[in-house]
Order: structure tokens, then sequence, then C-alpha cells
């Protein structure tokens, strides 16, 4: 196995080929996340979790138009972000796993008073989390009904460890 400071050799050559200075990057050609679309195995569960645990709004609930029978259903976590679920009834999916390709977690940015909303919510239907701890003040992993990892943070959108992310260092 690597040596950590072969992990920061390499990320430093990466950074220094790759990470031009701010002032000098160019705008991105997309203008925003749409939609993240997920797979779920239970719609309604997945509406009480996301809907009713954790605050976020459901916004469309309409049949999936490349799978006749499965739901495409939006939730808003806000500043014109969606989050999407997909059910396949009948194909037999199994649980995901954590793998290249796969979704290690999703971030979702909540103000500090609704973050304490949150982990209360998350402890009053008993659901477990990691953090605030390791250093991670700002945050909290815990899992849906189906696995998928989710995190909360009180950082807001743009900013990491304290600083604003894409700002020369």
């Amino acid at each position: 196995m690597a040596e950590q400071g072969d992990f920061e050799t390499r990320r430093a050559e990466l950074a220094a080929r790759y990470l031009l200075p701010a002032a000098e990057r160019p705008a991105s050609t997309a203008r925003g996340v749409h939609h993240i679309a997920l797979i779920c195995s239970d719609v309604e569960r997945t509406i009480r979790f996301y809907q009713g645990i954790l605050g976020f709004p459901l916004i469309e609930l309409l049949e999936n138009r490349d799978y006749p029978g499965s739901t495409h259903f939006f939730f808003d976590i806000g500043n014109d972000n969606l989050l999407g679920f997909f059910d396949f009834p009948g194909l037999g999916l199994g649980q995901a796993e954590e793998a290249i390709g796969g979704v290690q977690h999703i971030a979702i940015s909540a103000e500090p008073a609704r973050f304490e909303e949150l982990k209360r919510r998350l402890d009053e239907h008993g659901i477990p989390y990691l953090g605030p701890d390791r250093g991670i003040e700002e945050s909290v992993y815990f899992r849906d009904p189906d696995g998928i990892q989710i995190e909360i943070t009180r950082d807001p959108l743009y900013e990491m460890l304290g600083g604003r992310l894409g700002q020369d260092r």
C-alpha cells in the first residue's frame, strides 16, 4: 500500500497540473444540478423518510417515461435543487455497494438552526448517525431506508473545512 506522503505528493501534482488560479478559471458550461436521480425500493417509505423526517417537500410524482409502472418523484432540497428517485418494481434489484462509479454520499447544506432540528428529528426516529465528531463538527452522516449515505452539513454552499471552495489557498 502507498504511503501517506505518496498520496499528498500525487494530490499536489494533480493540483499543479489541473487546478487553475481562481482568476484564470473559465465559467462553467453548466448552470447547476437539475436533479440527482437515485433508486429506491419503496416509494411511500422514501416519501415518509425524506418529507416526513428530513422535511424535504415532495414536489412531483409521475410515471417514469422510460419504464412503465416505475415512479419518478422529486424532493425540494433548497436553492432550486432537487433530489429525485425512481422505483423499478419487478426488476429484483439488490442493494448498492460502495464501489467505483457508485454514490459514496450526498451532502446537503442546512442552516445552523435547521441542522440542529434535523439532528433532533433523527434522534426522535431512532436513526443512527455519525458526527458531529472526528473533527467534523459541521456534519452528520446517516443512511436512508435503502442504505444511501446522506450528509447534512452546516457548511454553506460552496464552503468546506472553514473556507470557500475554489479559492486560491
